[in-house]
């Protein structure tokens, strides 16, 4: 039997790793590599350096894209002369109870500097009653355009309304360098989650609060080295924050991805930054950027359309022609750049 060829291997290795999507995988090349010379050392090759991965085996894929990777393997497999691998089915077969069971998985997001973050996401859109379980595209898209922009935000105060898992302000504190980010949001679940991916991330949160910083706390921020960004997790609802509470944070930046969806939570939402403009006190009114999905054009109009009732001035920023972070076809994301 003919040695494995490592370099086919590590290049299922790289892309299988950064979370790319099974279409990008060499699969031609593995195809024409069996035809030539069956070989199914080079399939356990490949199986340990992606499914059997200690990396893999600690943050693993989503049981479905596992499930469909160890079904090309074996299509490919079965379609040369090369002798059965026992560990192909093994592994099917432990994906396959794996499925029926699994509520969650580990998603890893390449950065363009070649960093990687890691989240623990939901496989379900809806669990535990909240949405906010899992990466949205909105997320990716803001992500994107931070990273795009970094200046914006390096040696300043970020505070993200509905942070949801993570994924927008762990980008941010990893690529730039803000002094300060607070990540927000107010569903217990998603709290928790939040902290657990941070850690996962090698970011120390000051701690899951319970409510918004005091006011000398909030002093503390300014002294924070940029490099090092303090990270704080906080518990904020829209409708019972006050003007003093958010006059704490100290925000110079404010976003949010995916926060219009909902009718319901618009006028929430508003009142919320009306709170914001009213609460800087001497300091200069924060900048504001919201990006949305736009999956119901009445509720993102209805969104427009209040915050013209509310006296809040608003512009489109233009959008990249691609994002960095999605594979499948791009979604009618839109940046709205407000003026409160």
């Amino acid at each position: 039997m003919a040695e494995p060829r490592p370099g086919l291997a590590l290049r299922f290795q790289r892309r299988f790793l950064a979370a790319r999507p099974l279409r990008s995988l060499p699969w031609p090349e593995l195809e024409q590599s069996l035809r030539t010379a069956p070989d199914s050392a080079l399939l356990a090759d490949i199986l340990h350096k992606t499914i059997l991965h200690p990396l893999c085996v600690k943050y693993p894929p989503s049981a479905k894209y596992r499930r469909c990777f160890l079904t090309e393997l074996i299509k490919k497999l079965e379609s040369t002369a090369a002798e059965p691998l026992d560990e192909l089915y093994e592994a099917l077969a432990d994906v396959l109870k794996e499925e029926e069971e699994s509520t969650h998985c580990y998603k890893n997001y390449l950065l363009p500097s070649g960093d990687c973050v890691s989240l623990c996401e939901s496989t379900a859109l809806i669990s535990g009653g909240t949405t906010g379980l899992l990466t949205w595209e909105a997320a990716l898209h803001l992500a994107q355009w931070a990273l795009q922009n970094p200046g914006l935000f390096r040696g300043r105060t970020v505070l993200e309304l509905g942070s949801g898992i993570g994924f927008t302000g762990i980008a941010i504190c990893r690529s730039c360098q803000p002094r300060t980010f607070i990540f927000s949001d107010c569903h217990p679940r998603v709290l928790r989650q939040l902290g657990e991916n941070l850690q996962l991330n090698g970011l120390t949160p000051e701690g899951v609060t319970c409510s918004i910083q005091t006011e000398s706390q909030g002093q503390e921020l300014e002294g924070q080295n940029c490099h090092t960004p303090k990270v704080i997790v906080a518990e904020l609802d829209w409708g019972s924050v006050t003007e003093k509470q958010l006059l704490a944070l100290r925000a110079d930046i404010v976003i949010a991805a995916d926060v219009v969806y909902d009718p319901e939570i618009i006028l929430a939402l508003i009142g919320m930054l009306q709170k914001l403009s009213t609460s800087r006190a001497d300091r200069k009114a924060p900048e504001v950027f919201i990006a949305s999905t736009i999956r119901n054009p009445d509720t993102y109009q209805l969104f427009q359309a209040e915050l013209d009732k509310a006296g809040i001035r608003w512009q489109v920023i233009p959008a990249h022609s691609s994002c960095h972070f999605l594979y499948d076809e791009q979604p009618d994301v839109t940046i709205l750049q407000l003026f409160i």
